[in-house]
């Protein structure tokens, strides 16, 4: 093995997995493109990220390989780019692979672009022979074929590449829609998920199977605000199968990416972090509008497993963990009968294998992926136990079978910090602790938040997109890592009622209006005004993996506006709205964030404002019956009148007080307030009512 090449210096993981590689690569930056511009050699850009399986694959069939390696440097400058640090080119790059291809991307994504980052020629993975063809060229025949049309059919390439550039930059175009923002729109959503929900198994679609979190929580909404038993069912039947199938780690906690097939049995074994927040807050939003314990379970699982193997010591959250141990997928989380029988021994080994389905037969390559295809009550009535002890045993299984598992050789974990990424899990972290009263998962959201702020951010209140551990933050922060972290921390001041973290959001916020905004019409950019001069300033136009970061500013303004009385937060909100009403009409399935904010913005959003002494059992009564409650569309506020006057910061606590010494709960509509609420009782019979079908 030869010296590594550049990316030995980066901070990504994946970018560290291809340093050994004899493709002489270079991170994206100046070096590269400069390179690129004084040989007059196209760009092949590769778009990766850790945990992609094909990723991996592509690298050993065609970047390992020294033959290959040297047609690649010979012809080409190679630049190596990881889409969770720079999702700003990857969508750009994606974009314009579907506009030249006319269809769907996905990872590895590759991309020749002439000196100037124009792309003319785009695709996903490529194999090193010519297995897929005529379909799919083997790598090495379309490198030869690019440098030939590069050398001899130059004209045509550079028409092509502005051809796509013009439709990349007209694609953020955006204006504000004249018509009604209705609930007609929402009912429409609930036809279209209605007509793709699988009624067998859950979610939605055929295999692969994603868990669709933002579609669940819209869902949870449109049942409470019809009144749609058919919604609600939608959700807990896939919220149940996938949380008793493969796709969720049964024994350590945690969803894994998607499920290969239709019923949730085995699945794609990444970790994604972004994928555990978004599905710990739907699974605690169902807890909240059904009291059902196994989603609190679920939710319990899901954050420890954070806590224990996805937490640096400061408090951050690490990014990924992959699905590829000792060079196979699934390697470390699939069992043989065998082992199970000697590790449980006979008192546990029959209920473990009635429960999760282990043969010696496997039901994945000759394995077992645990798999649970009944209840907790419908499990413990088959076994002859109550249910206490069979949740006793079941317990006892898994808690062997970890001490056991972690044994193995673990899978990579991309130790990246993603800002964004964590702004979603401390929402969850913050939303479960306000909800269950958990003072772990508060301090563990408390210590996240804190970390982002001192490592994360510059002087002047700007942030970071990464960092390694260890090393300094780099790159600018783009539209999703501000909205994320304003999300979090209003969901903090509401789990905390600590007036700093409003402080901290509204800050952020302000920076989306002056950075972000497009001042020629609706929504905001993906990256900042500041920002590196790419091909096209785009809009994410609809969720992906993550939310939409224009769906999420528009969310979290609507919260600021009614706890902070913000006008203009307000506007911008709804003008954005407005100008994703055609997204949310015809492409309600990928406008889930945008649906929910939209559903906010129609309510009515109620603000609500409680008045108490911090330490009194009463006051703990009530904040517990609001948090405890589903109740979407509100904005809560606290002040303790023994502490002083209200904070200025607060509008919605200004001229309230506790009505006969006893804690006064202030529900209000654009600031015009009912007769108050005082006392527990009277808040529990308010707020512990389900509005649910």
């Amino acid at each position: 093995m030869g010296s590594p090449n550049r990316l030995i210096h980066e901070t990504s993981l994946y970018l560290k997995q291809h340093a050994n590689n004899p493709v002489d690569w270079y991170p994206w930056g100046s070096e590269a493109l400069a390179r690129a511009k004084e040989l007059n050699r196209p760009i092949f850009l590769s778009i990766g990220y850790s945990a992609c399986h094909w990723c991996h694959v592509m690298e050993h069939e065609s970047f390992e390989d020294e033959a290959t390696a040297t047609m690649m440097n010979e012809r080409f400058v190679c630049i190596k780019v990881d889409r969770e640090e720079r999702p700003d080119i990857d969508t750009i790059y994606m974009n314009a692979l579907q506009v030249l291809t006319q269809e769907g991307g996905g990872w590895p994504l590759s991309v020749f672009l002439t000196p100037e980052l124009t792309p003319f020629y785009a695709g996903t993975y490529y194999p090193p022979d010519e297995r897929y063809a005529p379909h799919r060229p083997s790598f090495k025949r379309l490198l030869l074929a690019i440098h030939d049309a590069w050398t001899n059919r130059h004209d045509h390439i550079q028409e092509v590449g502005r051809n796509v550039v013009g439709y990349l930059q007209g694609m953020s175009r955006l204006e504000a829609d004249s018509e009604s923002l209705s609930d007609q729109l929402l009912t429409n959503a609930l036809a279209t998920l209605r007509r793709s929900f699988d009624a067998t198994h859950g979610g939605f679609g055929s295999a692969p199977k994603f868990p669709h979190a933002l579609e669940l929580k819209l869902l949870l909404r449109l049942g409470q605000r019809f009144a749609d038993k058919t919604a609600i069912h939608m959700t807990r039947h896939t919220l149940d199968k996938m949380a008793r199938g493969g796709m969720y780690d049964q024994v350590g906690g945690g969803f894994h990416r998607y499920s290969v097939d239709d019923r949730w049995l085995v699945p794609h074994f990444e970790k994604m972090l972004y994928d555990n927040a978004l599905l710990t807050t739907a699974y605690v939003e169902a807890w909240q509008l059904t009291r059902d314990p196994f989603y609190e379970q679920i939710v319990r699982e899901t954050l420890d497993y954070v806590v224990r193997e996805m937490t640096l010591p400061d408090g951050g959250f690490f990014s990924t963990q992959d699905a590829d141990s000792e060079g196979e997928e699934g390697k470390f989380y699939v069992w043989s009968e065998s082992e199970v029988s000697a590790i449980l021994g006979s008192e546990l080994v029959s209920l473990a294998c009635r429960v999760w389905g282990v043969t010696a037969k496997g039901n994945f390559e000759g394995h077992n992926i645990l798999f649970r295809a009944r209840s907790d009550e419908e499990d413990a009535r088959l076994l002859g136990l109550s249910l206490d002890e069979f949740r006793t045993r079941l317990s006892e299984a898994k808690r062997k079978l970890y001490e056991v598992r972690a044994k193995r050789i673990w899978p990579g974990r991309d130790e990246k910090i993603l800002t964004a990424w964590n702004g979603l899990m401390i929402a969850a972290f913050a939303k479960a602790a306000a909800t269950f009263n958990d003072s772990h998962y508060l301090e563990a959201a408390v210590r996240a938040a804190t970390f982002i702020l001192n490592h994360m951010r510059t002087p002047d209140g700007r942030l970071f997109r990464t960092a390694g551990v260890g090393q300094p933050a780099k790159l600018n922060g783009y539209l999703e890592d501000y909205a994320f972290l304003t999300d979090a921390f209003v969901t903090l001041y509401e789990a905390t009622f600590e007036p700093n973290w409003l402080l901290e959001a509204a800050s952020l916020a302000d920076v989306m209006l002056t950075q972000f905004v497009d001042p020629a019409g609706p929504g905001f950019f993906f990256v900042a005004n500041d920002h590196e001069k790419l091909i096209a300033r785009t809009k994410d136009l609809h969720d992906g993996s993550t939310p939409s970061g224009n769906a999420v500013a528009v969310t979290v303004m609507l919260r600021l506006a009614k706890l902070l009385d913000r006008r203009d937060l307000a506007a911008k909100a709804e003008e954005t709205l407005r100008g994703y009403r055609s997204t949310m009409a015809e492409h309600p399935a990928a406008a889930g964030q945008m649906l929910i904010a939209l559903d906010f913005h129609l309510g009515p959003a109620k603000e609500v404002a409680v008045i108490g002494k911090t330490d009194e059992p009463e006051t703990i009564r009530v904040l517990n019956a609001i948090r405890r409650a589903f109740r979407p569309n509100q904005v809560v506020a606290f002040h303790d009148p023994s502490t002083g006057t209200p904070p200025d910061l607060i509008p919605l606590l200004k001229d309230k007080s506790m009505v006969g010494g006893t804690v006064t709960v202030y529900v209000c509509e654009n600031f015009a307030c009912q007769a108050p609420l005082v006392g527990a009782e009277a808040v529990e019979r308010v707020f512990g009512e389900q509005t649910s079908p």
